[in-house]
Parts: C-alpha cells; structure tokens; sequence
C-alpha cells in the first residue's frame, strides 16, 4: 500500500477530486494548510499598506491506495493540479505499514 501526500492551489481541489474519483480512488482526506517553497510568501497592499505573506494557503490531500494504483493516481493528480505556474504544488508517495477500518476492523488493502 502506498499513501500519496500532495499540496496543491485551493481552486484545483474540485478537478483533482474528478479526476481520481475517475480513476477509482474512493476517499481521501484534505486539510487547508499553508507554507511556502520556491513561491516564497507574496506582497499584498491592504488599506494602502504593503505587507509580506510570508505562508501561501494551500490544500493538503492525503489519499490511502494499493501500490499498483499509486502511479496512476500521481498522474491523474498532477495533471489536473498543473497551471504551469509557480506554485502548483508537490506529490510524495510514501510505504503505507498498515491500515485499519474501525468500524469492521479490515486491514490493510481491504480496509481501503
């Protein structure tokens, strides 16, 4: 099993939702976060004063798959995640030791 981790732009959540539902992912977990990486924060004017956003929202999605769906699943995240601009995010794809479903108590890819 494999867990994928991404960040992306909050307005590409809906398309990436799409499109691994497309391909067959059945849940995933998103957290609003924020951080910077090679967009560093941003300068916005509020009132007239210039300010420094030093941490850039972002969606964290975290999504529990069977390794051999974990390929297709980074692809159809970066495809509908790209803009071609700085900022479109990051995917990791990490071993997943274990899963658990609490309410049937499955494990592993049947808990999936």
């Amino acid at each position: 099993m494999k867990l994928i981790i991404a960040t992306i732009k909050p307005f590409k959540l809906e398309e990436v939702r799409e499109a691994v539902s497309g391909i067959g992912v059945s849940g995933m977990m998103v957290t609003e976060v924020k951080g910077f990486g090679a967009q560093s924060g941003h300068t916005e004017t509020y009132r007239g004063a210039e300010y420094t956003v030093n941490f850039v929202p972002k969606i964290k999605l975290e999504i529990a798959v069977k390794d051999e769906m974990a390929d297709q699943v980074v692809e159809a995240i970066s495809n509908a995640a790209r803009t071609g601009k700085i900022g479109d995010g990051k995917v990791f794809v990490l071993d997943l030791e274990k899963a658990l479903r609490v309410r049937t108590g499955e494990t592993n890819e049947e808990a999936l």
